[in-house]
């Protein structure tokens, strides 16, 4: 059994906490296939690690429909939870949680363009370090912004890095690179200007997805609309592979979905239905011949390419970024370099095994794993952050 080895539990403040909703306190077992977990006597709940978990507030958490870091935010938290481990979540008011909610937002300001951005996310993030005593560990979520008050504070802030919107957000990160812990996604996100205490691959909560019946008379595009996520390649891809298209997901570039997707939509060769939310999401991606993920930008992670496969239904990828890391050619998709491979891609897509397809990730992005790579980030970067406040108070 790996018990959690922290310092004694302080009382959190109240003032502005959400109550907590009744949970099993559970700790995870070395061994075994996912899920894991026993549960834990009173004397180790005692002993609980603090984590301040800090989400972004563009969406609620869990997201509704469209959202990747609310959505790692809800999977960390609730498997954190799960393990007995004291997590308190700073999200927005009406996010649904496990753990200690504290709202400073209402909702996200991308469901309530009243909301003012700048204003809530300086509420928000400083709502968190001003009570950075009362946690072991601090884990943002948030991107670079929360950097710019690790230094303020005496405990460890570990920092997800969720990709880079641009190179010019990368000298935050170097300011705060000596001091910060940060966590890569995927290998191939990693920035050469910048140190990593892991790569930890996003998880998935297994058990929300069954294989699809498959293989589908339809071809699915699920992800945001825009320029970098090749929605315009997918449907030039199914004309040319002479299948239906899907669209799923919330349009991000208005102009390029005027342009590009709407005058192409037809409603029977080529279908747009919407953001979809996790009601409709496993019929939807497991019902499907293939995903196609045709990205014109060096890809992250992708939730969608992982959900596809645990349900079954083969992905077609540009290889770019994070890719090569997910697909295994031939065995769960095909990495392809043009749209010409990608049509060859649907065709032969058709008769690839969707029980080997689900096989191919069903430990590999189980949720279950991800939460127990964060422990043992949360558990290094203690140790480490001890040892080095020790050195510094040698040196002075």
């Amino acid at each position: 059994m790996v018990l959690l080895n922290t310092v004694a539990r302080r009382p959190l403040s109240a003032s502005v906490d959400f109550p907590i909703a009744p949970r099993r306190r559970i700790l995870s077992v070395e061994g075994g296939s996912y899920p894991h977990c026993v549960m834990s006597s009173p004397a180790l709940v005692a002993n609980q690690l603090r984590v301040a978990m800090l989400a972004p507030i563009s969406w609620r958490v869990p997201p509704r429909h469209y959202g990747p870091w609310e959505q790692f935010v809800s999977l960390l938290t609730e498997g954190l939870v799960s393990r007995g481990v004291d997590v308190t979540l700073f999200a927005t008011a009406d996010s649904v949680t496990g753990a200690r909610l504290v709202g400073t937002a209402p909702t996200g300001y991308s469901e309530d363009p009243g909301l003012d951005p700048k204003v809530w996310e300086g509420l928000h993030i400083s709502a968190v370090f001003e009570r950075a005593e009362e946690f072991d560990v601090i884990h943002n979520s948030f991107d670079f912004l929360p950097l710019s008050y690790s230094g303020l504070v005496a405990t460890p802030v570990v920092t997800t890095i969720h990709g880079f919107s641009s190179e010019r957000i990368v000298p935050v990160f170097e300011k705060y690179n000596t001091r910060g812990y940060y966590v890569a996604i995927s290998d191939a996100d990693r920035h050469e200007k910048l140190d990593y205490v892991a790569t930890i691959h996003h998880g998935i909560d297994m058990q929300e997805f069954e294989v699809g019946p498959g293989p589908g008379d339809y071809l699915l595009f699920f992800g945001r609309i825009h320029p970098e996520k090749g929605t315009a390649e997918a449907i030039e891809v199914a004309k040319q592979a002479g299948m239906p298209l899907t669209i799923a997901g919330i349009i991000q570039d208005h102009d390029y979905f005027e342009r590009f997707v709407e005058p192409r939509v037809d409603g029977e060769r080529v279908r747009y239905i919407g953001p979809v939310g996790p009601d409709r999401r496993g019929d939807l991606l497991g019902g499907a011949r293939a995903l196609l993920h045709l990205v014109n930008f060096d890809e992250p992670f992708g939730f969608s390419v992982v959900e596809a496969m645990a349900c079954g239904t083969p992905v077609i990828a540009r290889s770019r970024g994070s890719m090569s890391e997910i697909v295994r050619d031939g065995e769960n998709g095909f990495l392809v370099s043009s749209l010409d491979e990608a049509v060859v891609a649907v065709h032969a897509s058709g008769g690839m095994d969707r029980m080997a397809v689900r096989a191919s990730v069903e430990h590999r992005f189980d949720s279950n794993r991800m939460v127990d790579d964060y422990l043992a980030v949360y558990h290094r970067v203690v140790e480490l952050h001890r040892t080095r406040r020790a050195d510094e108070g040698n040196a002075r």
